[in-house]
């Protein structure tokens, strides 16, 4: 089954007497539920940490049953034994993990910290079991003898080196060492974490003057108002939220409020009682200490070993490509803004709180075209249609509610999804809206994996988590186009993981090199630039009318609008986690500056190649960068960039189609596209994969003609 990330482990514990009485983690094999879906209802806090230890203490066992076998090391008595064991804890992690990042409380973080230690040495006993290491390398070293099937070859590989890349051949020194460092970088990473999630809680900020509100549609005063309320204040409140952040920044006139809201978000954990600038630094130090175990001089040479760039130079040149390919527009769309605010009125020089406001205000005057005008047409229940609509017509998959499958929060909904043949192919979960339990952004991970058993094809349990605008007193959920095409972009990991067919749990669904796992859903992005898609769900919410072509239009016109300005956004994050993961000596603070005014530096300074606006002193978005701190990207960031690359060449496929066939959803190209990409995982490399389905190798063409930029060739 899918492993628990190894990234922690256990101190033996005793079981508490007659817990397994009523926790239901200790009966999961005889849950009655739809489709062994969990018992959410029955499930409590209190559950966990017994559930934890057995689960620790079987797979330990399973293990030890592996290591003490007297047969001699084969494939089926030792690699697929191990890829099976520690059923319980992946079923216990598997709900735990989920509900730390989307229905969190002071009770399970608490438990997340007391756990994160004792999983960090239950992975290390594992890793570092000098037996079990002895048959995987006894069938490793014989594989050439074998009779496997390429899936089979691939879990052997990917075994024997998770082993190797994890301290199994190291001294019994370093193994030590290696086991200490590693359960220090989970406790950092589980903390960071942590602390992002505690500080935008915390932050808020009352406006009680309605002239204060000037600019904000009636939708964003109505969620101001119900934020208020539910603290039991009168007037509107602003907070962090990406449904509070974003509109406040686009449309409220009050440059000094934009401001505020826009240094509270971008100096959250710099300082104060959530601090993680300091922890940036442990991390990273302790990142490269464990690079240096193995022989790497940056953490990033041993990261990037087994993704598709392979290297950190082979990173730096796509980063250096699209530098140099997107700079000279972004500076034009850059000077362009300025020149259309001090002709609007604005004298003063133009910061980061001013670029959405204005830059929102030139699209709608270059393209009579906003937010405001699309939300209408946009309503929950019809993007639902038309994002499941897209999944039939490409790949004939249907969706039903089940309100039988119990969720986890009364505001998520459970469906069975069905595949052409009307087989059931897995459970489907929608989590929209923000909550105080939840962390932001957007994602998809899965309940189950997919695995066979024998004939028996185990089917996943797919969820996708989202922080979309919530409806109103008046009015039902409408999305914005990002919000949109968020949504196809998580659908499109969904997809990924909810079509795979793969023997072992281990390689299947999104189980594959972090920059190639992001081409399925932002391949799914780019149907939300077709009017064929468009008609297919986009009708307004009161009137039932279709957009109107006039409206399409301009969003097509407006689909390369500030497109060289977010790629240099981009960029910057990519340079900034290489910055830190490039490291070849543990990151000193001068004595001349202050940890914070050290990571703040440090973090401009790696961005400035790809600098469009003024720094703005105090505040650097590192220590709120989840996805490369405490969310699995470090050294990985860049793959969003190397995946649009990919995105953007695999839908020129289907571009190629329409024009010959007349239609973007067409059978061919999308059956090509599930059967290499998104049904087989990580059964082989990414890079055959995708040469499969396309025919030959990608090409940086088709994203440069999207959005509209000219090639330069980078040496």
């Amino acid at each position: 089954m899918k492993k628990l990330l190894i990234t922690m482990a256990l101190a033996a514990t005793t079981m508490v007497a007659g817990a397994a009485t009523d926790n239901p983690f200790f009966h999961y094999k005889e849950w009655k539920t739809p489709h062994g879906t969990y018992p959410f209802n029955e499930i409590k806090a209190e559950h966990y940490m017994p559930a934890f230890e057995e689960a620790m203490k079987q797979g330990l066992a399973d293990i030890d049953a592996i290591v003490n076998n007297p047969a001699a090391p084969t494939f089926q008595n030792t690699i697929e034994a191990y890829e099976k064991s520690g059923e319980m804890l992946t079923i216990v992690a598997g709900c735990f993990y989920n509900l730390t990042s989307s229905e969190t409380n002071e009770q399970l973080q608490q438990i997340e910290m007391e756990l994160s230690p004792k999983l960090s040495d239950y992975s290390s006993t594992i890793r570092l079991n000098e037996g079990l290491f002895r048959r995987i390398k006894a069938v490793y070293d014989q594989r050439g003898k074998l009779k496997l099937n390429k899936e089979q070859q691939k879990l052997l590989d990917d075994i024997y080196e998770s082993f190797a890349n994890n301290g199994a051949n190291l001294s019994p020194e370093d193994k030590q060492t290696y086991r200490e460092l590693t359960a220090r970088l989970s406790q950092l990473t589980l903390t960071y974490g942590q602390n992002v999630l505690k500080a935008t809680n915390a932050w808020t900020m009352l406006l009680t003057r309605e002239a204060d509100l000037a600019g904000l549609n009636d939708d964003t005063r109505a969620l101001l108002r119900a934020n208020a309320e539910k603290k039991g204040l009168e007037g509107w409140l602003l907070d962090l939220k990406p449904t509070t952040y974003r509109p406040v920044m686009e449309d409220l006139d009050n440059r000094d409020i934009r401001r505020e809201l826009y240094t509270a978000y971008n100096s959250r954990c710099i300082g104060g009682e959530f601090d993680n600038t300091q922890i940036i630094i442990d991390i990273v130090n302790t990142r490269l200490a464990l690079a240096n175990l193995f022989g790497k001089q940056t953490y990033a040479e041993k990261s990037l070993h087994k993704t598709m760039a392979e290297t950190p130079e082979q990173v730096y040149k796509l980063l250096d490509q699209l530098r140099e390919s997107y700079m000279p527009a972004a500076k034009q769309e850059v000077e362009e803004l300025k020149q259309f605010a001090t002709a609007n009125g604005f004298y003063a020089t133009l910061q980061p709180w001013d670029w959405s406001y204005y830059s929102k205000k030139l699209k709608i005057e270059k393209y009579s075209v906003s937010d405001d005008d699309i939300r209408p047409y946009f309503e929950l229940e019809a993007v639902k249609q038309g994002v499941f609509g897209l999944a039939k017509r490409l790949y004939g998959l249907t969706f039903k509610e089940n309100k039988a499958i119990q969720v986890y929060n009364p505001e998520v909904t459970a469906y069975e999804v069905f595949d052409e043949k009307g087989k059931f192919l897995a459970v489907y979960y929608a989590d929209f809206h923000p909550r105080d339990g939840k962390r932001g952004g957007a994602w998809m991970n899965d309940f189950q994996g997919q695995w066979m058993e024998g004939k028996k094809d185990h089917r996943p349990h797919i969820v996708n988590v989202m922080n979309f605008t919530r409806p109103t007193a008046d009015k039902p959920a409408l999305f914005t186009y990002d919000e949109v095409e968020t949504f196809l972009h998580e659908f499109g990991h969904a997809l990924h993981g909810m079509l795979t067919r793969c023997q072992y749990s281990a390689l299947s669904g999104t189980n594959v090199p972090r920059d190639f796992v992001e081409l399925p859903s932002q391949f799914n992005e780019n149907f939300l630039g077709e009017k064929e898609f468009l008609d297919t769900f986009a009708k307004h919410y009161k009137t039932g009318e279709p957009m109107p072509q006039e409206l399409i239009d301009k969003i097509k016109r407006a689909q390369t609008y500030h497109a060289a300005y977010a790629c240099a956004r981009q960029l910057s994050f990519g340079y900034l986690d290489m910055a830190w993961h490039t490291l070849s000596a543990p990151f000193a603070v001068p004595a001349d500056l202050t940890t914070a005014e050290a990571v703040i530096k440090f973090g401009n300074d790696a961005m400035r190649p790809v600098q469009v606006l003024p720094d703005v002193p105090g505040t650097q978005m590192e220590t709120a960068f989840t996805h490369i701190f405490s969310g699995g990207y470090a050294a990985g960031y860049y793959s969003y960039k190397w995946s649009e690359l990919l995105d953007a060449d695999a839908f020129s496929v289907f571009k190629a189609a329409q024009q010959k066939n007349g239609s973007i959803f067409d059978k061919k190209a999308a059956a090509l596209f599930r059967k290499h990409i998104l049904e087989r995982g990580g059964t082989e490399p990414a890079a055959d994969l995708y040469r499969k389905f396309r025919g030959g190798e990608p090409s940086i063409n088709a994203l440069l003609e999207r959005d509209g930029i000219k090639a330069v060739e980078v040496k």
